[in-house]
Parts: structure tokens; sequence; C-alpha cells
């Protein structure tokens, strides 16, 4: 039995307490002179040389039920400073998943990612302050990091790419986990690794971003407002100072410092995408002596074991498959040949490759906004850490000598550690994202990362100058160097936008931003230059053949036969597109015919749209103007024929009308900028578009196919619905006497009209079709009030097959307008205003008889008058 209850109890010559221990109860005593404690964690406080360990963690159990949460974390405070490592190596495990919850999902923590300042103020500063890079937490990591404390962390709660390559006998790329797999042992169940304290800690804190957990509804968190996005930015300013070096760690000991992990040297020769990524520890600590270190060498292992947790917990979800494609032939031996040692030392054959299972996963994995949004503030602060090396130490020719681990770290940080996961990061949020708003999320991560001029210490581009000044020629490299996250990713952005509603604001407003970006000066000639690079066939220099890679060797290779010079930065690209599409991947080119195809059809589509926009602008204004006195009273007749055409702009008004016609007209100038449009084009372009609608610009027709059974929808017409692009009129075709009852009208009225005009159709219907057979101007008279001529006209614009969509079969008398309220108001009005003139109802009712016959008598000779130009 485990019990933190203490139960004070007389002993002569000193004072003493039945204290609740795993096993039993113990009794403790001390001289008398100690003064009474009452809760058993002034006991652990006062004699912590002679509590057991498990009850100091029994104490602070019991502290999370009965404590509020200011008192508790005083109290770890004050644990953490007085205790030695030995005691506190027990508890940190529970501490660890107490502030960020279980790896499980089932317990929330501290819930960092709803932690906001302006809601729980007190909370949130004691929170920050405790978890701050330089605060007691961080101290107990480092406390036990000098006693060499290693902790189990199972493998199962690992991102389930690099489950899957662990339990396949995959030693996975990243250094982070190469001597560290450790079987099951006695009381533990499945693949585990063995992670100092600082790992340990980075671990629970990276995977509480992605573990799903069961926040209130009701709450509504800003991401950016929340303690875990500001954790995050401390760590990394902390950890990846843009300004100085790494704050060294505390010492623990008078005069000595916190040891950097053993440099990690596998046994066994391991695979990574095409290039082996040795960690930075190992080439920088183990070839400089220990006594006159530099404290960067010595730190840098923070520094790099921070960001590689980050992304491996962020970024890495992909599949098996994808993982095996992006390697050369070579890395797959590699691959083999360690699982085969892997596979005799454990005894055991290699498991098979469950594919559909890492498929399934990669389908179902989802990240959130917030996630997005975090690995946007790592990418802004990479390229502000990167940005922040030395102009002379970025050349590699100097850097090999004189520059420090810190400084290297800064220039391969980004191709090393974070372009190959970020590029398939985003193919998946591509891919599989929701066709919404939601997408800018993902479209400003992207965006940022392909602007790191943006974040360089000179500031270049916030000036006051309106126009957007060129990019200067030192920043190619990096545009060369990732070229497939500019071409590929925008070509599946262009597959997206076209398959969005283009007059909804907020999508206007992403393709104005990518648009602009692109548009930038130099920018696209940085990005043909790439493609240039790319496109130069191969030639197998003698002095580079132990890096030479692949080439398709398969017919419709982009590579032509004949044999120019290779230069160095022909060379990188290649690299970086065979690394990330593998050696059999076919590219196509950004600004290729087939891309350039897409482009036209999206700025025909930002026409239309733009088109849209002002009829539905032209058609809110007329509908208000239109609105009578009558209406607000609630008289005014509802259209139940018509249709509401699914977009925001109703909702945000005529302000974001016109902000969506200047995104979409902005972004049709900078396509046109990029890829060079003439005017000949574009207004070819706009003539397609204005020649689409009818007289009123209004009542569009999708694009559709006549045939025997009506129109056909083509899948442009299916496009165009579906984005309420265009649409039918889709409109009551039955007996309009049998129509369901408006909430305008009077049901008992409506039926008792219905009554009285089927007796007087029934008996007068043969006197009612000879008089409408007629070829004068009675037989016109009768036609106009008992046929009712707009049927075929309502046909035209319906998709139902004509054989379905019949009118009536003959003349007949209808007074179902006398049920309206909309009439009968109409009629009281009359009256009352001919009662003021001494009008009297008899009379008022022969007047509007006469006035009606008159009406009709006009009418009757307008439409014979029209009716030879109607065919």
């Amino acid at each position: 039995m485990t019990s933190a209850a203490a139960t004070r109890a007389p002993w002569d010559g000193c004072c003493g307490w039945r204290v609740g221990v795993p096993g039993g109860w113990a009794f403790r005593c001390f001289p008398k002179t100690t003064a009474f404690l009452d809760s058993p964690w002034e006991i652990a406080m006062a004699l912590p040389h002679v509590q057991p360990p498990s009850f100091l963690l029994a104490s602070l159990k019991a502290d999370c039920v009965s404590k509020p949460f200011t008192q508790r974390c005083h109290d770890l405070v004050k644990v953490i400073e007085d205790f030695p490592a030995k005691e506190l190596h027990c508890i940190f495990p529970w501490l660890v998943e107490n502030i960020f919850g279980s790896l499980d999902g089932i317990l929330v923590g501290w819930n960092l990612r709803c932690l906001q300042g302006r809601v729980n103020p007190i909370e949130y500063s004691i929170a920050m302050e405790f978890l701050d890079p330089s605060g007691p937490m961080m101290k107990l990591v480092y406390k036990l990091q000098a006693e060499d404390y290693k902790y189990d962390f199972p493998v199962s709660y690992l991102p389930e790419p690099v489950r899957a390559c662990i339990q396949e006998r995959i030693l996975p790329e990243c250094p982070l986990y190469h001597n560290k797999v450790q079987l099951p042992t006695a009381g533990t169940q499945g693949l585990h690794l063995a992670l100092n304290p600082f790992e340990y800690y980075l671990f629970f804190f990276a995977l509480s971003l992605v573990t799903q957990r069961n926040f209130p509804l009701s709450v509504h968190v800003r991401t950016s407002d929340c303690a875990y996005f500001i954790l995050v930015d401390r760590y990394l300013t902390w950890f990846l100072p843009t300004e100085g070096n790494v704050v060294p760690p505390p010492s623990t000991t008078l005069g000595g410092t916190i040891p950097s992990p053993t440099p990690r040297t596998p046994t066994v020769p391991f695979t990574s995408y095409g290039l082996h990524h040795t960690s930075l520890l190992k080439r920088h600590i183990s070839h400089q002596p220990s006594v006159n270190a530099d404290p960067a060498s010595q730190e840098i292992w923070r520094s790099e074991t921070l960001l590689q947790v980050f992304v491996e917990m962020w970024l890495h979800h992909y599949s098996l498959e994808m993982y095996q494609k992006m390697q050369s032939p070579h890395a797959k031996l590699e691959v083999l040949h360690y699982r085969l040692s892997i596979s005799s030392s454990l005894h055991s054959s290699p498991a098979q490759p469950s594919y559909q299972a890492l498929h399934a996963y990669q389908e179902s994995f989802k990240p959130t906004e917030e996630h997005v949004l975090v690995v946007r503030l790592l990418l802004k602060h990479l390229h502000a850490f990167s940005n922040s090396l030395k102009p002379e130490q970025v050349s590699p020719s100097t850097h090999s000598h004189t520059a420090s681990p810190l400084e290297e770290f800064k220039r391969v940080v980004i191709p090393r550690f974070v372009q190959q996961k970020l590029y398939i990061f985003l193919q998946h949020c591509f891919g599989h994202w929701p066709l919404d708003a939601s997408f800018r999320a993902v479209l400003e991560m992207w965006l940022s990362y392909l602007q790191p001029w943006r974040y360089a210490p000179e500031k270049q581009f916030l000036t006051a100058d309106p126009q957007p000044r060129s990019i200067p020629e030192k920043w190619a490299p990096f545009v060369q160097e990732n070229l497939l996250m500019y071409t590929k990713l925008f070509i599946g952005f262009l597959n997206r936008a076209l398959r969005t509603d283009l007059v909804s604001p907020k999508n206007a407003l992403m393709v104005f931003r990518v648009a602009k970006v692109f548009a930038q000066p130099n920018l696209a000639e940085m990005i043909q230059k790439g493609e240039q690079l790319f496109l130069e066939p191969e030639l197998v220099i003698p002095h580079r053949q132990h890096r030479v890679f692949m080439t398709p060797p398969f017919p419709g290779n982009l590579l032509s036969s004949w044999p120019p010079t290779v230069t160095d930065a022909s060379f990188k690209v290649k690299s970086h597109v065979y690394s990330l599409e593998g050696q059999d991947g076919q590219y196509k080119q950004m600004f290729g015919p087939e891309v350039r195809t897409l482009v036209l059809r999206l700025a025909q589509m930002i026409a239309q749209a733009k088109q849209t926009a002002n009829s539905l602008s032209d058609y809110s204004s007329e509908t208000s103007a239109n609105r009578s006195f009558l209406s607000w009273l609630g008289f005014c007749p509802i259209d139940m024929n018509g249709t509401y055409c699914t977009n925001d702009l109703d909702e945000l008004g005529q302000d974001s009308i016109k902000k969506t016609d200047e995104y979409l007209e902005k972004a049709l100038e900078y396509l046109c900028q990029i890829f060079r449009l003439s005017e000949a084009q574009l207004s070819q372009l706009m003539m397609n578009v204005g020649a689409a609608p009818d007289e009123n610009g209004k009542k569009q027709l999708p694009d559709c196919i006549m045939s025997n059974e009506g129109p056909v929808l083509t899948p442009l017409g299916r496009y165009q619905i579906i984005n309420g692009l265009r649409k039918f009129d889709i409109e009551y075709q039955g007996d309009v006497e049998l129509q369901p009852i408006r909430s305008y009208e009077i049901a008992a009225l409506v039926r008792l009209l219905f009554q009285v005009s089927s007796i007087i159709n029934q008996r007068f219907s043969g006197k009612m079709d000879t008089l409408c057979s007629r070829e004068d101007f009675l037989g016109a008279f009768c036609r106009y009030h008992l046929i009712d001529l707009s049927q075929s006209e309502k046909c035209r614009l319906s998709p139902m097959a004509p054989c379905r969509a019949r009118g009536t079969s003959g003349p007949r008398v209808s007074l179902r307008f006398l049920a309206s309220y909309r009439t009968l108001f109409s009629l009281l009005m009359v009256f009352f205003i001919a009662s003021l003139f001494g009008i009297g109802p008899i009379l008022g009712i022969v007047l509007i008889l006469f006035i009606y016959l008159l009406y009709a008598v006009v009418m009757t000779a307008v439409t014979q008058k029209l009716k030879p130009h109607q065919h």
C-alpha cells in the first residue's frame, strides 16, 4: 500500500511520524529541535537524505489533487533546487507527463496549447516562467543530464513512418535514433529508445503538438497567443540564436559544466535519402581537446538535438514507400545489409513490410492549422538563423578551417535538416487539405519558406518604396537548390486554384498572394535558370564519380545525349531534384507548355469570377433598390423557384466584393508578368469570357450539350455548378394550381378558389377551347388570359428533358392569385383610397374592371404585333 499520509506520534527524545511507503508503514524520527511539520511535503523537504524516492513522487502526486496550480509550481521549484539528482531522477518522467500530457492523449497536462495570458494571466505567467529555457524545469534537465541518466521512450508513440522503419529493422536516417533502440526488457512491452533527459523532455514537448486531445469545443484559442506557441519561439531563440553563441547551461558543480553526450557513431551503416547526414557533433567535438574546447562546440549538440526533434516530430509523416523511393541503389543495398545484420542479432526474421498500414496512415494524417502555424514559426526562425551567418563565412571554401561549429550549423541547417521533410509535408498538405479558406495557413507557411530574403538582417525589402525591389543575385543558389519547392508546389497550387470558387474573397486573396510572391522582380528568371541547369545533360567527370547520381534509364528522360560542360550549379540542382523525387522521377517544367495551359485556364477562371462577382454585386444592388415598403411588412411574395449562390459575398457586403475584384485584377496582372502573357492572348481570353453571358449577364447557363433528352452537362459545366459560377434556373414545372401553398398565401382561401376554378373549368372547358382557337382579336384576348405562354420560355433555362417539362394541357381559369396577402392588401388600399374620394365599393369594382380591361386590350394588341417576330 502506498500512501502520502503522515501521522504525528509522541516518542521519547524525538518527534516522529508514521510514513506511508511502498510495502507498508515505516517510522521515521529526528531530534526534538526540528519544528513540527504538518504535511508530507514538508517532511520530504526536511529530510531529503532519509526519504525514499517513491515518497517524494507520492507526495507530488497527492499535491496535484489537493493544491492549486500556483502552489504546486512553487513547491516544484524548491524541490528542484534542494533535492539531489538521485532523488529527482525518479520523479522526472512523471513530471514531464504531468506538464505535457500523456502520449496517448488521455491526460491533457497543463494544457499549454489552450493556456493564454489574456484569459488566465496568473497561470500563464507561472507556467512560462517555470518552462522558460533558463527556468527551473530546464535546470532540472541539466541537473539530470550531468549524471548521464537514461529514460525509456516507447517506439510505438513515434511518428508512424519512424516507428515502421524501426520495426522493419531499417535504421532511420536521423542520427537522433542511432544506438538508442533497446529490446524489450522485463516489465516493458515493445521496443523503446534510451534517451537522455534533454532528449526525453523535447520528445514530449514536440509530440504534445501533434497528439490529438479532447479540448473543450467552446474554447476559442488564437494560436499565436497560447503558451505553447510562445514557448516554441523562446526555445528557438535560445538554442538557435541569431546573435552571439548558444547560452551555456548552468554549472552543476563548482567549475564544472554539463557534459555533452557521447558522439553517436553507429556500429552498422545507415541510409538517408541519397546523402549521409552525419551529426555535426561528431565532426567538431571529437576532433578538439576537451580541456580548451570552445563552449559553442561543447553545446552545439543541444541546438542540433532541438532542431532534429522538432523536424522529426512535426514533419516526418510519409510512408515507407516514399522512404525507399528516394534512396539510391547503393543506399538500398545498405538497407538490405543492415536489415540482415540486425535480424541476425535479434535471432528473428525480418518482419513483413506493412505497406498498407503505412499508406493508410499517410492518407489519414491530417495536420491541424495550429500544427502548420507552429511549423511556419520554425521556418521563419530558421531563415533568420541561417541569414545571421557572416557574409565572409557563407562560402564553403572559407568555412572549413575557420568557422565555428555554430557558424557551420547555420550554413547547412536548412538543406541538411529541413528541406527534404518539409517538401514532402507540403506535398501532403497540398494534396489532402480541404478546398476551403483554412488552406491559407499552409499557403503562408510555403510562401515564408520561399522568401528567405524577407528575414535577412539588412531588411532590404522593408522600405517605404511602394515598388517591389529586385531580388539580389545572391539568392539564386537558394532558389536553384530548392527548385521543386518553387515549381512543383506552384503546379500543385494551380490545380487547387482551378477547383476552388474564386468568387469567394478568401480564395481570391490566396491566388493574389501566390501571384504577388512569384511576380517579384528577378524571381521568375532565377527559377527559369534553375530549370535550365536541371535540363543540362550530365557528363560524368572522373573526379566526381564518387558522388555521381544515376539518371532515369528509360525513354522519355529529360536529359539529351549531347554532352556539354557540367557546372557545380547544375550538379546541385540535379542532386536536389533526384534526392526529393527519386532516381526515376519525371520533372514538369514550370514554364513549359503544359503548365502554361493551366495558367491560361486559371486566367480565364479569374476573368469569369470577376464577371460573376460584378453580376452578383449588380443583382444585390437592384434587389435592395427594388425592395418596396410592402416587403418590410412581410407581404412581398417569395420566389420559391429562385436559387441562392453559395459564396460569402452576401455575408461580407459590397466592400468585400470590391476587394475580390481588386485581388483578382492584380492576380491576373501578376500572372501576365510571370508567364509573359501577351495582350493578344489576354484580349482573346476576355472575348471568350465576354461572349458567354446573355443580354443581361446574369442568367448564364452552365456549359452543356443539347440532346434529345435535354441539356447534358459537360465536365466544365459540372465545375461551374459546383463552384456557383453558373446555374440553371430550377423552377416548378408541374400544374401551377397544384404547387405547394406559399407562406404569402391564405391556405383556406387557396383551397376554396381551387374548387371554384375547377368547377368553372369543367363546365366551360369546351367554350374556352373554342374561343382560344379563333384567329381574330377575341381569340388572342382569350388566349392572353386563359393560357400561360411563359411556361415554354421557362423550360429553356431548365435541365429537365423537354418531354418531361410539359406545361398545361389547355385553357383554363385560375383564381389563385386572389389568395395572396399582397393582392388582398392592394385591393384594400385601393378601396380605402377610393372611399376618400366618395367612391363606393360597387363603383370601385367597376372602375377596377374597366381599367384592367383597357390594360388587357393594349397587351393583347402588343402581343399580336410581336408574335410574328418570335419565330
